[in-house]
């Protein structure tokens, strides 16, 4: 089960990012690069992953994970997934991500305001 998780993980970072650079596939190139330059870069690689996995797929995050995302903020998390969420291969289920997106959102605020 850990190895169909770290695969599932591995595939939508792949396309997130083949998503984010190659122009036929990404809304606008420089609005891919803005919300790089202003969102991705403030959470660790790891949790990215562990944010990709939870939404997307069937796995936890940590309370640091949640720490990182709360302190991206609403907007970009908001909009990173929104956005990986529109791809052709997932927009049959976009509703299921985007309240999967917005439930982690609440749990991450929750554990970030009691520590």
């Amino acid at each position: 089960m850990t190895k169909l998780n770290t695969q599932i993980t591995i595939l939508f970072v792949v396309l997130a990012f083949a998503c984010a650079f190659v122009p036929a596939f990404s809304v606008e190139e420089s609005e891919a690069k803005s919300l790089w330059d202003t969102c991705v870069v403030k959470i660790t690689p790891k949790c990215a992953l562990d944010i990709i996995a939870v939404v997307f797929g069937n796995a936890t995050i940590s309370d640091s994970c949640c720490h990182e995302l709360v302190q991206e903020g609403k907007v970009c998390h908001d909009t990173l997934i929104k956005y990986i969420a529109d791809r052709p291969t997932l927009i049959a289920q976009e509703t299921q991500y985007l309240k999967t997106r917005d439930d982690l959102w609440n749990h991450c605020v929750s554990i970030s305001t009691t520590a």
